[in-house]
């Protein structure tokens, strides 16, 4: 008598059976359902093809995290942060990363039994918290011009900033209808300066931006100075100009590797600052923060009192549902790591920077532009003319799994090209010096190729 057998689960075909010959839809639903294994497996596979985040040296975004901090991540997947009566314990959390934040820039009237006295929201990384601080710069503007004859209805307001802004300040201006001014660079400047701020700003004029921590280099901005000399303009009756620091990059980095650097609410005309808790605040993205020095510079206009789901819940942001797991782990790092721990991790990946620097510099290759002494980004161009370009190293690091970015400067220094290493927690000093040693092959290779790309003498086969 046969037997018929019946497939084992345990070695069942991984997706749609070893014999088909059909693939797995892309852009349109597939009719039939699959074992959560294969498509799991499915979708793993083809994930294979994106690069190694941990080789990514273009992204200031956080690429790795403790392994606890994972888990409650992953708890909290399933909470809606807008739903505050729901998940009062993670609002609760929310607004202590906020306080803790507000605390760390120097806000004003800040009581540890009031965390209500922070004024700021969590926001979904510095891109929102931007359209925020902007939007408060510009109601504040309209308070101060008024709505009569020659009020805001019949002016264009402007923002002032330099061309090495981040792109969504760009886009803050267009989508709100503010005009920007751009400060430009020039070649061996990178960053605004006071001057320059000084004779853009004008009576219509919401404020002005300076970065900590600059996208394309690194670069900290004179806020300090920006801020001093806005000051005298204000005393001898010229405009009067807040200051908005954008810290997105630069807010977890400079308190704890240059606390004696004043950029933050010690400067009375700084009114805001963003920052990104998934850049250097160590926490998978996408979590920011933006605080205000203190409740008169967040005009009550802007925030909305919603009845909704059983609670009065005041709200000031763009978006309205947004996962609650990012401000779970944004609190773990705060709490796990500390003032200490930020202080240790900042200053270890400071000193991978500068070592990965010193070695550009000590070579004949690169001019160093930032060495990783101000935040850890290190950014460098070739020297002289060599037959190849900072897009064929670039490419070339490719081969090696590395993701090394190549771009032109911002206008009026559009010649110069930069490459650009940025230093995360995960980037050990054992993948610098791996990196350093790629990189003096790639550049080896390089060295013996013409411009036109071929070798200059017929290279030998070698196995």
């Amino acid at each position: 008598m046969s037997h018929r057998h019946t497939p084992s689960a345990s070695i069942s075909p991984a997706y749609t059976g070893r014999l088909s010959t059909s693939p797995v839809p892309t852009l349109r639903m597939p009719d039939e359902s699959m074992e959560p294994q294969a498509a799991y497996r499915f979708i793993h596979d083809e994930l294979m093809l994106d690069g190694s985040s941990r080789l990514n040296l273009a992204t200031f975004v956080t690429t790795w995290m403790d392994p606890e901090a994972e888990k409650l991540m992953a708890e909290t997947f399933d909470k809606n942060m807008i739903d505050k009566d729901e998940y009062p314990a993670t609002a609760a959390i929310e607004q202590r990363c906020v306080c803790m934040v507000a605390d760390l820039f120097h806000a004003e009237n800040l009581r540890d039994d009031d965390p209500s006295s922070a004024v700021g929201v969590s926001t979904v990384g510095s891109s929102e918290a931007v359209m925020l601080a902007g939007l408060a710069m510009s109601w504040l503007w309209r308070q101060k011009v008024g709505d009569g004859k020659n009020g805001w209805r019949t002016r264009r307001p402007n923002l002032v900033m330099g061309s090495n802004v981040q792109v969504v300040w760009e886009k803050f201006c267009r989508y709100f209808d503010v005009e920007p001014v751009y400060l430009p660079m020039e070649e061996g400047r990178y960053v605004i300066t006071p001057e320059q701020v000084l004779g853009a700003v004008n009576e219509d004029t919401i404020g002005v931006v300076a970065i900590l921590g600059t996208t394309y280099t690194g670069e900290l901005e004179p806020v300090a100075e920006i801020c001093a000399a806005l000051d005298e303009l204000a005393s001898q009756g010229g405009v009067d100009v807040p200051v908005h620091v954008d810290a997105a990059s630069g807010g977890f980095v400079v308190p704890f590797l240059h606390p004696d650097v004043i950029w933050d609410f010690r400067l009375p005309r700084v009114v805001s600052i963003n920052v990104s808790g998934h850049k250097y605040g160590l926490t998978y993205p996408g979590i920011g923060f933006v605080v205000w020095r203190n409740a008169d510079y967040l005009p009550e206009e802007l925030v909305f009192r919603v009845n909704y789901l059983g609670g009065d819940m005041p709200t000031f942001t763009l978006n309205f549902s947004k996962g609650g797991n990012q401000v779970v782990g944004q609190y773990y790092n705060f709490l796990r790591l500390g003032r200490a721990g930020y202080g240790q991790v900042m200053s270890c990946l400071s000193t991978t920077a500068r070592w990965l620097g010193d070695q550009l510099r000590d070579g004949e290759h690169f001019e160093l532009i930032s060495d990783g002494s101000a935040i850890p980004v290190v950014s460098f161009k070739l020297t002289g003319d060599r037959g190849y370009t900072e897009f064929d190293v670039s490419h070339a690091l490719r081969a090696y799994g590395w993701q090394v970015p190549a771009y032109t400067m911002p206008a009026d220094a559009t010649d110069v090209t930069v490459l650009r290493v940025v230093v995360r927690e995960g980037f050990s000093t054992d993948l610098a010096r791996a990196l350093r040693d790629d990189l003096l092959t790639v550049l080896k290779t390089l060295d013996e190729l013409k411009p036109n790309g071929h070798f200059d003498e017929v290279q030998p086969f070698a196995h």
